[in-house]
């Protein structure tokens, strides 16, 4: 039943999963990046201290280089909020990729996530000290509409208060509702670890035969069936990540 479960968390969460934006109608809002950026300053591990729309916790981002010049990588780890309403101890991770377009504007990136239908969004670093804190807005084009998401991040679990409302008041003057962000609970969280169930999703993660690779230790029969949804899915469904 576990099995089954969890089975049925997954295929949810691989059809349609929306979270941590919100939408608005019209262009995205003129956020302006942060001057003199240092890309290889901002690697390694940040935790989400507020994040627009979430209901998810120990939200952790880990930018790393990647393998062509100029590419990095993103990687998401929290406790996803669906599977934080079972018993199950669970770590739940994505990975996208980061380009710098102009590299005369650094800190004005793209970031690509798995079965993000509608394509890239922009990942614009508007603030930061590298040390402490750093202040990330996202935006994409959609339709007549685009979807937002705004990231306030520490390099360590909790951040002074004088640097999150410094991030927020950049916020607002920029147009975005910094009431928009949720805090993300830091606390209590899992340490990294091989038992109970981790879901990871990258670039490659996301083909039918992939899936009903994993699926199959759970039966055949069900395997099959999950093929056939998920090929069917791509031509209807819509992931936003």
């Amino acid at each position: 039943m576990a099995n089954l479960m969890i089975l049925a968390l997954l295929i949810t969460s691989c059809i349609i999963i929306c979270h941590g934006h919100t939408y608005h109608s019209g262009q995205c809002p003129n956020v302006e990046p942060a001057t003199d950026f240092q890309m290889n300053q901002l690697l390694g591990v940040w935790y989400v201290i507020q994040k627009t729309s979430t209901a998810s916790t120990c939200i952790v981002y880990n930018i790393t280089r990647g393998e062509e010049p100029g590419e990095y990588r993103i990687e998401q780890t929290s406790q996803h909020f669906a599977l934080g309403l079972t018993p199950l101890k669970h770590e739940y991770s994505y990975t996208g990729t980061l380009t710098i377009p102009d590299n005369d504007v650094p800190a004005k990136m793209k970031v690509k996530f798995p079965l993000s239908v509608a394509g890239s969004s922009t990942f614009t670093v508007f603030m930061t000290d590298y040390q402490q804190y750093a202040g990330i807005f996202s935006c994409q084009k959609v339709t007549f509409a685009h979807r937002r998401s705004a990231t306030i991040l520490s390099r360590t679990k909790t951040l002074d208060k004088i640097y999150v409302d410094k991030i927020r008041s950049r916020l607002a003057n920029f147009g975005v509702d910094p009431f928009d962000l949720s805090v993300v609970n830091q606390n209590d969280c899992p340490k990294n670890e091989s038992k109970g169930f981790n879901i990871h999703i990258d670039p490659d993660t996301f083909s039918a035969a992939n899936i009903a690779s994993v699926v199959r230790s759970a039966g055949d029969k069900i395997a099959s069936g999950v093929e056939a949804t998920i090929n069917a899915g791509k031509k209807v469904g819509t992931v936003l990540f």
